[in-house]
């Protein structure tokens, strides 16, 4: 998968003069704007200038360190549990984090500031450990190209297979894993693509090599050259593998990574491929000039508009959105991409909490082809390069449909300005389909159906290759639904015409593209009428009792089991198809007055979730270990520096093992988990097994967490809801009939 989009270029970059393009804060959790971004730089500035050695600063990222949960809560006036009022209001001060490079000892630092009086006073600033790395910026991933352009020995390569400096182009990723370069190095390796034309296709044209480049010294420091698989040779290790049904024999020289002083070329044991030349465009002016194909858009398409003449029916005030009975605050955040927090829902009058925050809090994805330096291949793309920092500046009508309300974000670059993303988040209504109908046969056949219409909360995100749609759904009968939509272009490397190919698909002449996995975390901070919430784990289990039996005579009983988890170390819960496992977030504190059962919210990862491929003791089983099961239930643990956001650990790019400050770690001694203030993360995601289809551009695929009440309404809570009544529905012919009856 992955790194970022190609510039800044959906972005403003936010000068001292031009900056008051955000308006400024109106709620506690309201990210920075572009006017405190740059009055945080210029605090960080002063304080290095006078009290350190610092003097040349590359900034990586400035955030708002959000403030405690209780004191938000206490704010916003939501009690912390049902029936009793909020607490007292306390102060508030706002805070913010930065992480940054001093440029010239390649030093990292993080420094938390506080606003106090109209300025920004920096509380701390600590230098990193060495070896721990900053998350990858956009500036430093367009960089990677310019160093691989300006490389004697790239031009040299790039030469011998047909390709000009100016023709290669590169995807700057992390390096992943790789014990070979030092620790403290800030190292990206290079994928590697021609491109012929301007518009052209260039992942229709990878290149047979990977250079190695250090960001902060902006050189080449080694260049890999994979091996490619062939038949089988006296003396080569050999394997075999089973795929489309037939025993495969492969020989590759080693998957193992060659010393640094070896010839990588000759290590590899291969001649040199040149880039396939094929254009596999994906604009339709291009496809339409292709030689000896005929190609027209289809004509046959009608338009289909989205109508609203009434207008809208959610209300904006700076970050907060109301919609019908939903209230919650909505938030740009570099890491993340969209934060959603304090969703509550109206019950009848009662303002009841559902979710203080929600988000993906990391992901991962890891490429199955073992020969180096292939492995290397397992983006963390949230943690490595943010999510937010990738978002599109979406586009009425092409992007979102109807009538959108936009929404902007911003976050730091190099010289401490801001880069504002205008368009980043949508807001809109859509029709989604009937949401309850009944028919009366007995009485004329009398009918009600009641639409459903959803409120989408969106963003696009380009990381390279891949775009990653996020559309939160909230309905009308108290779900929620995060819905993830993956398309884009394949990361793929070059292949040999007659080469072998256990560990991928060969989509067109010459281009392999590999199987991997996309695997997400979903950060839930839920607040389940309050913070005090237990997790409990329900199976479905058929009665043991056999048929003929007094208990069970027919054979046909089952019925459910239900624990709560209660500890930290049972916090790692494994899916269970044989039983139907499903997880829920209650209160014990409030029980539905018909069943009895606590109020909550059910996890909907059932249909979501796959297992991690790679193996348990390998380096991406190590960095990801939250891949390792598709639920996790914490403690939270708020401290000056915020609470436990990071599941793979809050600094991602080149770690070497299982970071102390992750989730594993978390979820480990007997902390209590019952009637606590939790943390769940989901783990989801697919195994893509990539298909001719997907190429040149992947039809989207999705991934769908669907979040339910259960016990937590008196009933169906859309029976309010208006019934169908479409003045605007016509017959699609003539000679058609439409009815509806009520």
């Amino acid at each position: 998968m992955s790194a970022p989009h190609s510039a800044p270029s959906t972005a403003t970059a936010v000068q001292e003069t031009t900056r008051a393009t955000l308006p400024g804060p109106k709620h506690p959790l309201d990210p920075l704007t572009p006017d405190e971004i740059v009055a945080v730089s210029l605090s960080i500035r002063r304080h290095t200038a006078a009290k350190t050695d610092i003097r040349a600063i590359r900034f990586i990222t400035t955030y708002l360190l959000p403030p405690p949960k209780r004191a938000v809560l206490a704010f916003l006036g939501i009690p912390l549990d049902p029936g009793e009022e909020p607490e007292p209001k306390t102060e508030i001060v706002r805070k913010a984090e930065v992480d940054f490079f001093d440029v010239v000892s390649g030093n990292a630092y993080n420094a938390i500031l506080s606003l106090k009086d109209g300025e920004w006073e920096v509380d701390s600033l600590e230098q990193l450990p060495e070896g721990v790395q900053p998350q990858i910026t956009v500036e430093e991933l367009l960089l990677c190209e310019d160093i691989i352009r300006a490389d004697e020995r790239v031009q040299k390569l790039a030469a011998d297979v047909g390709v000009l400096p100016e023709q290669l182009h590169a995807d700057g990723w992390a390096i992943g894993y790789d014990d070979r370069f030092p620790k403290k190095a800030r190292i990206q390796q290079a994928l590697l693509f021609a491109r012929f034309s301007k518009h052209d296709n260039l992942y229709a044209h990878p290149m047979d090599f990977i250079p190695v480049v250090d960001s902060i010294a902006q050189k080449v420091i080694h260049i890999d050259f994979p091996p490619h698989y062939r038949k089988p040779q006296a003396g080569a290790p050999d394997a075999t593998f089973t795929q489309h049904g037939l025993d495969v024999e492969l020989s590759v020289p080693s998957t193992a990574p060659p010393p640094l002083a070896a010839d990588a070329l000759a290590a590899a044991q291969r001649e040199r491929i040149p880039p396939p030349r094929e254009a596999w465009d994906f604009l339709p002016d291009l496809m339409a000039q292709k030689p000896g194909e005929a190609f027209k858009v289809r004509d046959d398409v009608k338009p289909l508009h989205v109508v609203q003449p009434e207008g809208v029916s959610f209300k904006i005030d700076g970050h907060e959105l109301e919609w019908q009975k939903w209230k919650m605050h909505i938030a740009f955040h570099h890491r993340e991409g969209i934060a959603i927090s304090t969703v509550t829902y109206n019950d009848d009058g009662n303002v009841r909490p559902i979710f203080y925050r929600l988000s993906l809090s990391e992901m991962v994805v890891p490429y199955g082809a073992p020969e180096h330096p292939h492995p290397r291949k397992h983006a963390f793309d949230v943690g490595e390069y943010g999510m937010g920092t990738m978002a599109n500046e979406l586009s009425l009508g092409c992007d979102c449909l109807g009538k959108i309300h936009y929404m902007p974000g911003s976050y730091v670059a190099h010289d401490g300005t801001a880069v504002v993303i205008k368009n980043v988040i949508c807001i809109h209504e859509e029709d989604a389909g009937l949401l309850w109908k009944h028919t009366d046969f007995r009485v004329g056949g009398r009918s009600h159906a009641v639409r459903s219409r959803r409120l989408v909360v969106s963003m696009i995100c380009t990381l390279a290759n891949y775009e990653y749609i996020w559309n939160y759904y909230f309905y009308q009968d108290g779900n929620i639904e995060l819905e993830i939509r993956l398309t884009g272009i394949l990361q793929v490397y070059a292949a040999r015409a007659d080469e072998p190919n256990a560990f991928g698909t060969t989509v067109a002449p010459g281009i392999n593209a590999h199987y991997h996995q996309h695997l997400f975390s979903i950060r839930v901070d839920p607040m389940v009428d309050g913070l005090h919430n237990t997790v409990v784990e329900t199976d479905v289990l058929p009665l043991p009792a056999p048929p003929g039996s007094p208990a069970n005579f027919a054979g046909n009983a089952f019925t459910t089991r239900e624990r709560p988890i209660a500890a930290a170390h049972e916090g790692a819960r494994d899916a269970g198809y044989a039983t139907d496992r499903r997880w829920t977030v209650v209160n014990p504190r409030r029980r539905h007055a018909a069943s009895g059962q606590c109020a909550g919210y059910t996890l909907g990862v059932r249909g979501a979730t796959v297992p991690l491929m790679a193996h348990a003791d390998g380096a991406v089983a190590r960095r990801a270990a939250f891949a390792r099961h598709p639920l996790w239930v914490v403690r939270d643990h708020e401290g000056p520096a915020g609470g436990r956001m990071w599941p793979a650990g809050k600094y991602v790019p080149q770690t070497r093992g299982e970071p102390e400050d992750s989730l594993p770690k978390w979820a480990q001694g007997d902390e209590s988990l019952v009637g606590e203030d939790l943390l769940v993360y989901i783990t989801a995601g697919i195994t893509h097994i990539p298909r001719p289809e997907d190429w040149p551009v992947m039809p989207v695929e999705f991934v769908r967490l669907m979040f339910r009440p259960v016990h937590f309404f008196r009933s169906n809570p859309s029976m309010d809801v208006p019934g169908a009544n479409d003045s605007h529905s016509r017959a699609a012919f003539e000679n058609g009939d439409a009815c509806c009856s009520d």
